[in-house]
């Protein structure tokens, strides 16, 4: 049984049951009652509402109309159509900032490189996946494409519950760093295709990774 905590915002929510569902902790066809979730969470049931219906779009949970929630597995072909699409969408974001990122956005993604290196030697990996996140969107917004950020940010979201399964892996902190690494070389050298083709890359790994991790 999970203790009360203090009052947390729908995206706490959100990511902490994603967390449970992934771990197990909260197994295929577990009831996800919202007054439960509400005391649980010392909130009232609207963030706990929209916490749920965010699950449901990554395929976590399922909801019906006037029914209850349960958890779900996710549907294979489904998540690997997502990778599929994030793959590109992330290449694509890459081979644009290595054209259009401008000099100062350069320098902060590769000053945020550098931090992740001190997060990976502590192992903390909180702060890593915090930082991420930071690094993945600082790329999408130097693409320097509106449409492009909002449609990757869109289907990141939907896939971020299994993304962050992957740093479950042994060394796949250290890892994801030294993919990033090859990424933020290439887009500081300006050199589009091979920015794209490392973060196409990266991508995949990501997707063996939760594969790996899920048993699949």
């Amino acid at each position: 049984m999970h203790t009360p905590l203090g009052r947390t915002s729908t995206e706490d929510i959100r990511r902490q049951l994603s967390e449970r569902i992934i771990s197990g902790a909260l197994p295929p066809d577990a009831v996800l009652d919202e007054t439960q979730l509400a005391a649980e969470f010392s909130v009232s049931r609207t963030p706990v509402r929209e916490a749920l219906k965010l699950l449901a779009a990554s395929g976590l949970v399922r909801q019906k109309p006037h029914g209850r929630t349960r958890v779900a597995r996710p549907d294979a072909a489904d998540l690997r159509g997502m990778f599929e699409l994030m793959g590109h969408l992330e290449a694509l974001s890459a081979e644009l900032s290595a054209r259009r990122m401008s000099a100062a956005a350069r320098n902060r993604l590769d000053a945020l490189h550098q931090d992740m290196a001190v997060m990976v030697c502590e192992g903390d990996v909180q702060a890593y996946i915090r930082a991420n996140e930071a690094f993945h969107e600082a790329i999408y917004a130097g693409a320097q494409n509106a449409y492009l950020e909002e449609v990757t940010k869109s289907t990141r979201q939907r896939l971020q519950p299994f993304r962050r399964a992957q740093f479950s892996g042994l060394n796949r902190l250290a890892r994801s760093h030294a993919e990033h690494g090859h990424i933020v070389e290439a887009i500081l050298r300006g050199e589009a295709e091979e920015a794209g083709r490392r973060m196409a890359d990266h991508i995949l790994i990501v997707e063996d990774a939760w594969n790996e991790f899920a048993g699949g």
